[in-house]
């Protein structure tokens, strides 16, 4: 939870090419002080089933900007591929084959005290977006 010192942050990945959570993708959080700051790893976590990653740790007083780095190459090449992956990628084209095109994402935001920030990433093999959610 946030306090009026801090800001939180949460995520999860959507799978566009098979309309399904992206389970199993390694997440890591870093913060800074200030544009010039420098970047302090905070640690992270991974995907669950439903594609969030629920236990991001907190960030410190006087965060100003966060960086997500989104590990998606294990997950794109099959390495952490779970059954119910598997059985949806049946019906989806067959695109990566080829292996990931994108073997990480890393999305940089500016935060304020006292405010959550849902950040969630829709993922395919040749793409992404991100957004703030609520």
């Amino acid at each position: 939870m946030s306090t009026a010192t801090t800001a939180s942050v949460s995520t999860h990945i959507l799978d566009t090419s098979i309309g399904r959570p992206a389970e199993g993708v390694a997440i890591s959080l870093a913060a800074r002080t200030g544009r010039g700051g420098e970047w302090v790893a905070l640690g992270g976590s991974a995907t669950d089933a439903d594609g969030r990653c629920k236990d991001l740790p907190a960030l410190p007083e006087g965060t100003t900007h966060v960086r997500l780095d989104f590990e998606v190459e294990e997950y794109f090449t099959g390495s952490i591929k779970t059954q119910k992956q598997a059985e949806a990628q049946q019906d989806a084209p067959r695109v990566r084959d080829s292996g990931a095109f994108f073997p990480e994402v890393a999305i940089t935001f500016a935060v304020t005290p006292g405010e959550h920030y849902h950040v969630p990433l829709l993922l395919n093999p040749f793409g992404y977006s991100v957004y703030r959610g609520s």
